[in-house]
């Protein structure tokens, strides 16, 4: 089965030479395999095709894809947006007192499962001309578990909760302050017992344009568990959280599942491990088609995804597996100090900063962790020299280039411009490219327009831009913000390929654990009072610095004995009761 693809957010019809057309064998004979819709953009009869790739090889902005997949496929659509666009194949299983997670890049389909599953949309199996009624649908799922499913939430049996995953739009769609939106939800709890579940009795009287990202998180997150329901849908549940938050968020919502339905979407790989019992994997391209996978054991899902091969169906995903070290980086560095800072503070009137006595190495990566609230931020910011410390000098001699934690496209232009402005000899040069943009994915990018940009595309571009800058230090702000669980990796190894290579220093302030530990070779530990006085420490070594964290955290973490990457262990496991005796919090 061969399927078309068309990108209309690459495709530039208007600065192109068509070639698509005039490069295609049946066109040049006559046949109409390539026409164009009335907005410019090219159509492709997925019947006439016969899948030679001459268009996607001619298109210089990468907009046409041609894919064949399996023929089991094809009586196993159940969405499709359009001609030449998005389709999915195939849908989870919710499952009563079973949390199911669903793992997968950006872009194929996990959002639009919610919306099919929770009745928002209803899929309309690949005919988008004439969609076809809910009973038709139902007939079509007939004797399969999702038909039960469905029936339940068209006939009104199944009572829903979906907590969006752009929250940071929810000021857009409700007016008011938190506690009016939190009083129309009083089922399960009432506002009070929500504002202490959620830590959000400080903002109960601000208004929703005034919140930041994480009390926007908070307040969906409470407005979803207080309505009572059969099935409740997490969508990225912890964007924009601390790890503190995050695994909080996770043990509430398995309190949830006990006896009800659960799904959550959720790219922190290792609050994932976490949380779920079962996860679907869904793979496939980004703008062209998604299939969701049959539900494995969460371990078993997790590796497989990382591994990149379904081995059941015979497929790969992923041209290489995602591996972890099998031991702590190492504890040493002989290099001479890049930056000293010694006892540096900052006072910015209700907030207070102490940094400790402390130094980054020539060539190393530190981490830095810790709550939100408590001055990572503006660390970072006094080593960028955007704001002054009151006492200590922390705006160092050595160039710094720096990624802030809250990025933007205000200026005009498209990617490639931006990023010429910056570096035009670094972002041409081989290096560059096969170090950064080919990982990042970049070059999809390079024609847009950088203000049409989305929350991933932007972050991408904002580390690119980075690491672009000739500098001997690099600081990243949440680097892993936005980006999904593969993007993340990609990141990761991406900073940590190029501090290496090119022997400078980097500074990467992250909740992501799995990001931190790919990164990383010692870490910096933020704690204190939140909002109030925050105390800098390190940086230590690996081992000593996570478990300094991680003690605060209350969890314990072991390595996987397949792939090595981190495991946070069940509470009050043997194993976790096992570690927080020895005081290894990490991994053992």
């Amino acid at each position: 089965m061969r399927i078309a693809a068309v990108l209309h957010d690459r495709c530039q019809n208007r600065k192109c030479n068509k070639e698509c057309v005039k490069f295609c064998p049946l066109v040049r004979t006559g046949v109409e395999c390539i026409t164009f819709t009335e907005k410019g953009k090219p159509l492709i009869s997925e019947t006439l095709c016969h899948g030679c790739g001459i268009c996607v090889n001619k298109c210089q902005f990468d907009a046409i894809k041609i894919i064949g997949l399996a023929d089991e496929l094809k009586g196993e659509m159940v969405h499709q947006y359009g001609e030449n666009s998005f389709r999915l194949y195939r849908l989870p299983v919710p499952k009563r007192g079973v949390i199911t997670g669903i793992l997968g890049p950006n872009g194929i389909g996990k959002t639009t499962a919610i919306k099919l599953l929770s009745g928002a949309e209803v899929p309309n199996l690949g005919r988008f001309s004439a969609p076809p009624p809910k009973d038709e649908v139902l007939e079509h799922f007939a004797g399969t578990e999702l038909y039960d499913h469905l029936k339940n939430v068209y006939s009104g049996n199944m009572k829903v909760a979906v907590k969006p995953q752009y929250v940071d739009k929810l000021p857009q769609s409700v007016n008011g302050v938190v506690r009016d939106l939190l009083g129309r939800v009083q089922e399960r709890m009432n506002i009070e017992e929500a504002a202490e579940l959620f830590e959000l009795g400080e903002v109960l009287d601000r208004e929703l344009t005034k919140l930041s990202g994480g009390e926007l998180q908070r307040l969906a997150m409470a407005a979803t568990v207080m309505k009572e329901a059969d099935i409740y849908f997490f969508d990225e549940p912890t964007s924009y959280l601390d790890i503190y938050q995050r695994v909080k968020m996770a043990r509430i919502i398995k309190g949830l599942s006990a006896d009800k339905q659960v799904i959550v979407i959720e790219h922190d790989l290792a609050i994932l491990d976490y949380l779920a019992d079962n996860v679907n994997v869904v793979y496939g391209s980004e703008g062209a088609y998604g299939v969701f996978t049959l539900a494995r054991q969460v371990r078993t899902a997790i590796n497989v995804y990382l591994d990149g091969y379904l081995p059941e169906e015979n497929i790969r995903f992923r041209d290489r597996p995602i591996e972890f070290d099998s031991s702590p980086p190492r504890a040493e560095w002989n290099t001479p100090d890049l930056v000293e800072f010694d006892g540096a503070e900052k006072d910015l009137g209700g907030f207070k900063l102490t940094i400790g006595k402390g130094a980054v190495k020539i060539g190393e990566s530190v981490g830095i962790v810790g709550p939100n609230a408590t001055g990572k931020t503006t660390f970072v910011k006094m080593l960028a020299g955007v704001i002054k410390p009151d006492k200590g000098n922390l705006a160092s001699v050595v160039k710094v280039s720096y990624k802030p934690q809250y990025i933007s496209a205000d200026a005009e232009g498209t990617v490639r411009d931006l990023l010429y402005a910056k570096a035009y000899d670094t972002v041409n040069s081989g290096f560059f490219e096969g170090e950064v943009l080919n990982p990042l994915g970049i070059k999809h990018l390079m024609d847009k327009d950088a203000r049409t940009l989305s929350g991933g595309e932007l972050q991408r571009v904002a580390i690119t831009m980075c690491l672009a800058a000739e500098a001997d230090m690099y600081l990243f702000d949440e680097p892993s913000a936005y980006l999904d669980s593969n993007q993340r990796m990609n990141a990761a190894r991406t900073i940590r390929r190029m501090m290496e290579k090119t022997g400078r220093s980097g500074m990467i302030v992250d909740h992501d654990i799995y990001f931190l530990d790919m990164v990383s070779d010692s870490m910096m530990v933020f704690g204190g009072e939140p909002g109030h006085h925050g105390i800098g420490e390190g940086p230590f070594d690996m081992r000593d610095g996570m478990n300094k964290f991680l003690s605060a955290v209350d969890i314990t973490f072991r390595r996987d004995a397949d792939t090595k990457r981190p495991r946070i262990n069940k509470s009050d496991s043997r194993l976790d009761k096992e570690q927080k005796s020895k005081g290894e919090y990490y991994y053992s």
